[in-house]
């Protein structure tokens, strides 16, 4: 019998169970690629989530169709919306101070937080890089997810507790020689994840999830038009999709990841086992 190792329809799939009902769940860049489905995929399993992205309108195009599909009729702004988007550079303090003040007064809480906000990284040698383009690359990747998470550990998690996941690469593992300060930048943001996850503990859980190429217009950057050849390189056979990102990060913000903390998942269908990069 041949094994279809083809990715499956959502509705193909196991229901998500509504383990994270109750809760409420910031996903930065959340209008497209990664940051969407990991909101889709929070609401599924229940949460309330805030959206926010740089810009307005493709955002609240997102959230309109997050909102149809797990929401039913209920408009925009009702006690049976669970969908806020708010728009905001994650690279202004305060962008980020009245994205999660947004989410406080909406939701009334603040429970997850996904710095999944990224940057297209800058192709070449580091002796020749624009270091202007350098610092946007850390200032985006490395420390605005900290300003996050000092946004929200003032506003509800210092006091009750949460768990933060910061999107990272598997080029902040492994040296590519292609994307050097992208990937340099990955690699103190899943450092940032381990001293996070140090000083938080036990009340907070800080995780990292380090996927490989993903389907999104941020990975043809990387791949270009020819994916079959990106995909040769991956023993799973296939480039990621957002999807199989988005479960993964559900998993540990859920209770069933309790006991993980400071770790890094690698979402890479097995990349960096066979030496690739």
């Amino acid at each position: 019998m041949a094994f279809d190792d083809s990715p499956q329809p959502a509705s193909a799939r196991v229901p998500a169970r509504p383990d994270l009902a109750g809760r409420t769940a910031l996903v930065t860049g959340g209008s497209r690629g990664i940051g969407r489905a990991i909101a889709a995929e929070f609401l599924a399993r229940g949460a309330s989530v805030v959206v926010t992205a740089r810009k307005a309108e493709p955002l609240e195009a997102a959230a309109a169709e997050l909102r149809a599909q797990f929401c039913g009729d209920a408009p925009a702004g009702s006690p049976q919306d669970r969908v806020l988007a708010v728009a905001g550079n994650t690279g202004h303090d305060e962008d980020r101070a009245a994205v999660v003040a947004a989410a406080m007064d909406r939701f009334g809480s603040l429970d997850i937080l996904i710095n999944n906000t990224g940057i297209n990284p800058v192709f070449g040698a580091l002796m020749d890089a624009d270091l202007g383009g350098v610092r946007k690359i850390f200032d985006t990747n490395v420390v605005a997810a900290l300003g996050y998470v000092q946004e929200a550990y003032r506003a509800w998690m210092g006091e009750h507790g949460g768990a933060v996941v910061n999107i990272a690469s598997v080029a902040g593992l492994r040296s590519s020689g292609v994307i050097s300060a992208y990937g340099a930048s990955k690699a103190a943001l899943i450092r940032l994840t381990e001293e996070l996850a140090w000083q938080l503990a036990p009340a907070i859980r800080v995780n990292a999830v380090a996927p490989g190429v993903i389907d999104t217009s941020f990975a043809s950057v990387l791949v270009g038009d020819d994916e079959q050849q990106a995909a040769r390189k991956y023993p799973m056979g296939r480039i990621g999709t957002p999807e199989d990102v988005a479960r993964a990060v559900a998993f540990l913000v859920s209770d069933e990841a309790e006991w993980l903390t400071g770790d890094t998942v690698r979402v890479d269908g097995g990349l960096l086992a066979t030496g690739g990069m």
